[in-house]
């Protein structure tokens, strides 16, 4: 072998490198793009043997299948960028352009006498798809900041001015051996600027995936708009992205845009057949059982989900619908949920006109009756000689009892306190009766009337139900000395606390929440939560028990 082509060999053996090395991306990340490059760089090894053959051989049939390559190469060049570029659509006349270079080649063997002459057009021909592929990679690198495409576009944009040489400097011998030594470097800028291409697309790739899983993460729930309005907003903050989209499927199976954002802003209808933008991503997202949307991404660049594994893009777009699923579970329970407060509200609000009711009829009715039936049997007992009245004595007396209970039941269950005196006398009073009643030290903090400020009918009666089982509590189970009642106007709400020294919980550190609970503390709960508020139920400081209702005074609105 000639000296001065062992620089040949060695380019040759550098290109076979670079086109295992598409083949092998190509396969990994299944790219069109490293498939026509695996095409490029083997059709210019095949260029590079068939001129090592001719310097060796002589054969001029090698040279004539020298130009062909040279031809098909620079289709292969125009391919890669134009695949690159999503703008290769295949048409069936493209398969008649690959027979140009044969028809070229020719011409040049068949009909020129001068070889310089001939190589010219195919020298500039490689060089104008060369620059033309720099130039695809320098727009992508000014619109994305890629690192890669900034090399290729360099290496190509060099390479393509090298080309020019070969019918001046190459032919004539003027090259040998820097020439090849020259392509070899610029083959190899062109590989380095290959795998930063890839290290950049994967670096995009895992940064649109974690930007979108960030407003997925684990938190407080979201309705569903807003969710697709921080999914998608999350979108627009990605290099070169100009709109995003979430079209979902309706119950025919088409796809209708749902919401957008960017340049998708107050898209509707169907998906759409043709973007128009240069480069646009779909990601599928399935929902419920079976049926899919689709999260289209529109931009100035290609997609920034390009070396994402499938795997990776089928998990998101997963997530993306449990997320988007949760969302929808979370309006209908969130309905369901004020649906169930206004029934509770509902069922409490009848609950309290029945015991007013009932009240009403042993107040005005039963104990009247009562009432009247002992002036009579008083006016009677004055009539009856002595000896029957002693008799009668007792049933005015166990009468008199029956009454009292009466109005006691009465009271009990519409406490008129609340409707003569208001709610902090009531309260007071209600604590006062039961020391009475219990023999128990009580020790009450209330706040001043005039500066509490108005509490609806409703919390007032919470609030005095709430003190009246918590201290019915107290006296049958607490086996306590003291007990404390304390009410505290905080911020937009009152807390009622009330603590005893007794022997404190037994078991659950929350009764009212089992089913071994108490149905007074349950039904207290139920009361306080239908106005918004909450109960707790705990171990008080020292020993005891502790009972802490917290009651808003505007109720949220249902």
């Amino acid at each position: 072998m000639p000296p001065d082509l062992h620089p040949a060999v060695l380019q040759a053996a550098v290109v076979l490198g670079l086109g295992l090395v598409s083949a092998l991306l190509a396969r990994t990340y299944r790219k069109p793009v490293f498939a026509w490059w695996t095409a490029a760089w083997t059709l210019y090894l095949l260029r590079l043997l068939a001129i090592l053959a001719f310097v060796r051989t002589g054969a001029p049939v090698l040279l004539f299948w020298h130009q062909v390559l040279t031809g098909w190469s620079a289709l292969a060049l125009l391919g890669t960028a134009l695949v690159f570029a999503e703008r290769l659509v295949f048409r069936p006349w493209l398969l008649g352009v690959a027979a140009i270079p044969l028809a070229w080649a020719w011409v040049a063997m068949g009909q020129l006498d001068n070889v310089g002459l001939a190589a010219i057009p195919a020298a500039f021909f490689l060089a104008g798809a060369t620059a033309h592929t720099g130039w695809v990679f320098l727009r992508y690198a000014l619109a994305t900041g890629s690192p890669g495409g900034g090399v290729l576009a360099g290496a190509y944009g060099l390479w393509a001015l090298h080309h020019l040489d070969y019918p001046i400097l190459r032919a004539r011998g003027a090259w040998i051996p820097w020439g090849y030594y020259l392509d070899i470097l610029l083959a190899l800028a062109v590989g380095a600027g290959m795998l930063l291409l890839v290290a950049d697309d994967l670096r995009r790739g895992i940064a649109a995936l974690a930007t979108v899983s960030r407003e997925l993460a684990p938190g407080a729930a979201r309705p569903r708009p807003a969710l697709l309005d921080a999914i998608l907003g999350q979108l627009l903050t990605l290099p070169s992205v100009r709109g995003a989209a979430y079209y979902r499927r309706d119950t025919g199976g088409a796809l209708s845009c749902e919401r957008g954002a960017g340049a998708c802003e107050g898209w509707s209808g169907p998906f759409p057949d043709r973007v128009p933008f240069p480069f646009s991503a779909t990601l599928r997202v399935p929902q419920g059982a079976g049926a899919a949307g689709a999260l289209l991404i529109v931009g100035d660049a290609r997609n920034p989900f390009a070396a994402l594994d499938r795997r990776f893009l089928a998990a998101l777009g997963e997530q993306i619908g449990t997320a988007l699923d949760a969302a929808t579970l979370q309006v209908g329970l969130a309905q369901r949920t004020r649906e169930l407060e206004r029934l509770q509200g509902l069922m409490v609000r009848q609950h309290e006109e029945e015991r007013r009711r009932f009240a009403r009829e042993l107040h005005d009715e039963s104990a009247q009756v009562l009432a009247a039936v002992k002036m009579e049997l008083a006016v009677l007992h004055e009539r009856l000689a002595p000896e029957d009245a002693v008799r009668l004595e007792d049933a005015l007396a166990l009468l008199s009892g029956g009454i009292r209970g009466i109005r006691a039941v009465a009271r009990d269950l519409r406490p008129a306190l609340l409707d003569d005196l208001g709610l902090v006398p009531a309260l007071a009073s209600l604590c006062a009766d039961f020391r009475d009643r219990s023999g128990l030290d009580v020790v009450v903090a209330m706040p001043d009337p005039a500066t509490l400020p108005k509490v609806s009918p409703e919390g007032e009666l919470a609030l005095f139900r709430a003190l009246q089982e918590a201290l019915a509590n107290v006296a049958r189970h607490a086996d306590a000395r003291s007990v404390r009642v304390r009410l505290v106007h905080a911020g937009d709400g009152l807390t009622l606390d009330v603590r005893d020294d007794g022997r404190g919980l037994a078991g659950s550190a929350s009764p009212g929440t089992d089913g071994t609970a108490h149905v007074g503390l349950a039904g207290m709960r139920e009361r306080v939560a239908a106005l918004g508020g909450d109960v707790v139920v705990a171990g008080a400081e020292g020993g005891g028990a502790a009972v802490t209702v917290r009651l808003p005074l505007a109720r949220p609105s249902a």
